[in-house]
């Protein structure tokens, strides 16, 4: 049986008749006759009650035209669902973030924008470890990660850059320094300093580059909350995201710039350069159109 033998019988419940039915289905009266023949046959059930003057439906006919009513709805919702996804209108991403891109916003903002022109795709985000990120995008785990660059990543991958952001010193108090409360730190200044050191270790040691030294590492904690955490109870000094400065207020962290040219730090979004899945275009549509 297919659904043709459903839309048929459904036509004939409603007129009763069967030449009007057959001009609805735009078919003649004995093929549709024929046709509600085969599905009595395949029920091995009587359907309708037919005279020379009417046509009713019998009790099985009845529960019958609720079923098939019932199917061609649900099959009409699965058509018009499978529509909409193939336009990148309906479906699921899997949105992967590293904590400072939530800080500075534009994780928000993205996902704000998309949700606003795509209401029935479902956004599922999560904070992840920036190094397991980019493996878990290429390895389809997750659809798109929002990132702090530079970070390694496989070749499969694009990015596009939406923020371009800057290191800072966050500390709490440091001998031969807290003089200067109100102006920058020469990286010569912190050589001497215990580091605790974020997941984005890259500022750390280009600070400690154009200071010559080596850090002196003693705490990963991981998260950025965490850092400065560690150096709010005065367990060292971190060098973290700029952002951070206007979102994050932790009693006895201080931020200060560092002397010389900014250090450079982007938050980008990572996705597959091969991505099939309509919805997930859309959504890297969107992030290549924001401009950093």
């Amino acid at each position: 049986m297919e659904l043709r033998h459903l839309r048929y019988f459904v036509v004939l419940a409603e007129e009763l008749h069967f030449t009007r039915a057959a001009e609805r289905l735009n078919i003649s009266p004995p093929t549709l006759t024929v046709q509600i023949q085969e599905i009595e046959r395949t029920l091995s059930a009587q359907l309708l009650n037919r005279t020379k003057r009417s046509v009713t439906l019998t009790s099985a006919g009845e529960v019958f035209l609720s079923e098939a009513r019932r199917v061609l709805k649900q099959f009409a919702t699965a058509e018009n669902a499978g529509r909409r996804a193939g336009r990148g209108e309906l479906g699921r991403i899997e949105i992967g973030y590293v904590a400072s891109a939530a800080y500075t916003g534009i994780l928000q903002d993205q996902m704000n924008q998309f949700t606003q022109n795509y209401p029935d795709v479902l956004l599922k985000v999560r904070e992840f470890p920036m190094d397991k990120l980019p493996q878990l995008v290429a390895d389809g785990d997750v659809d798109i990660g929002f990132v702090r660059l530079p970070m390694a990543m496989p070749q499969l991958l694009s990015h596009h850059v939406l923020i371009r952001d800057h290191f800072c010193l966050a500390l709490s108090v440091i001998p031969g320094v807290e003089e200067k409360s109100e102006g920058p730190v020469t990286p010569h200044e912190i050589a001497n300093a215990s580091f605790i050191l974020p997941e984005q270790a890259f500022g750390t040691f280009q600070v400690a580059s154009r200071g010559g030294f080596t850090p002196r590492i003693v705490s990963t904690p991981g998260s950025l909350l965490a850092v400065l955490t560690q150096v709010s109870i005065g367990n060292g000094i971190s060098v973290i995201p700029s952002a951070l400065r206007s979102v994050v207020n932790l009693p006895g962290v201080v931020f200060r710039d560092i002397v010389g040219e900014p250090i450079v730090s982007e938050i980008a979004a990572i996705f597959r350069s091969d991505e099939v899945a309509p919805a997930v275009r859309h959504l890297i549509s969107q992030i290549q159109t924001t401009i950093a």
